[in-house]
């Protein structure tokens, strides 16, 4: 399966709790904290949640 590497850039401050508990389901709990992470259908819905706090990027 493809990698991708998911960044959290923005903060969660003042976001609805169901985006702060997507955002510690994907293991990011810190600004500029990065993982990768398998690309499977759940991962890539949970990133399309909080699409407008994180950057993504392909790996090879």
């Amino acid at each position: 399966m493809k990698k991708i590497k998911i960044t959290l850039v923005k903060s969660p401050i003042d976001r609805p709790q169901r985006q702060k508990d997507t955002l510690v389901a994907l293991g990011l709990k810190k600004m500029n904290a990065t993982k990768e992470v398998e690309a499977t259908p759940q991962i890539l819905g949970m990133v399309n949640k909080v699409q407008h706090l994180v950057a993504v990027e392909e790996l090879a």
